[in-house]
């Protein structure tokens, strides 16, 4: 599934666009996560605190960010931004439908303008109007980004997300798939030209072209958030690695499509490792 690349990846506005994790001990997440994905990482500019980008094949797939404040909104976890055209009226946007403005919109170096949220619920999530670097260029490949997901307390947590961005939340038959209606042409024209072809011939759901994650219940005794998962060549060699590396392996699962490891790095964020496991035509 990986993504043939024939331009620079750009995102329209509410498409989930990046994702970044901070930790207290960089040096020591740059090894965990630079071993299990093969990851390099370049020093982004700009005032602050230390922040690198992460690269496979030369190409931007995540950040890490140092962080002394794991206390912080989204801390010390895996965040989820969602691409805006402008910062500032996104952030009106959020007050306006009942959310939370943590941090205005404020230069973060070449990724652009940032601003940090939460929705009603007090889930954090990040708006991120594009600089230089518009977004992750290498996605659903091993060691990349695959989907970041809404593990809700409420049903109707979505409308907030829907307010803000446009989403549309639909059924697919097997969970609740969050939509950004047009993302899949935006694909086609661009960076993914037989988008549509493909997911026809694998008899994906009406509408996945557009997907951009999924709304899932939060377990009992979960704590609501977005949860972030990496596509990986292999489940089982991943959870293995994870352990290696001194991480934890929280829960394993297969299902039709995917054999799936939820983990917590060696400092305690959490994400899941999946394997695209299709079913044979």
């Amino acid at each position: 599934m990986e993504m043939r690349r024939n331009t620079q990846r750009t995102y329209p506005e509410g498409v989930t666009s990046w994702i970044d994790v901070e930790h207290r001990d960089l040096t020591a997440a740059g090894e965990f996560y630079g071993e299990l994905f093969g990851w390099t990482f370049l020093e982004a500019g700009g005032e602050g605190p230390e922040y690198l980008v992460a690269q496979l094949n030369g190409q931007d797939v995540a950040g890490l960010a140092e962080s002394a404040d794991v206390a912080g909104p989204g801390s010390g976890n895996w965040n989820t931004y969602v691409a805006v055209d402008d910062a500032d009226r996104a952030a009106a946007r959020v007050t306006a439908a009942g959310g939370r403005v943590v941090l205005p919109p404020a230069t973060a170096g070449d990724g652009g303008r940032v601003a940090l949220c939460e929705d009603p619920g007090g889930v954090p999530f990040r708006l991120r109007e594009a600089g230089t670097r518009p977004g992750a260029q290498l996605t659903n490949a091993p060691g990349t980004w695959n989907f970041s997901d809404l593990h809700a307390a409420e049903p109707g947590a979505a409308d907030f997300y829907t307010a803000v961005f446009g989403w549309d939340v639909s059924d697919a038959g097997f969970g609740a798939m969050i939509r950004r209606p047009g993302y899949g042409d935006h694909l086609a024209a661009t960076v993914d030209p037989g988008i549509h072809e493909r997911q026809a011939s694998m008899h994906a759901p009406p509408g996945f072209a557009d997907a951009i994650g999924w709304l899932i219940p939060a377990a009992a005794g979960e704590r609501p958030g977005w949860h972030v998962t990496f596509t990986v060549a292999d489940r089982d060699d991943t959870a293995a690695a994870v352990e290696r590396l001194g991480g934890t392996v929280v829960a394993t699962e297969d299902t039709g499509w995917t054999r799936t490891a939820v983990v917590r790095d060696p400092q305690g964020a959490a994400f899941t490792a999946s394997q695209f496991t299709p079913p044979a035509n």
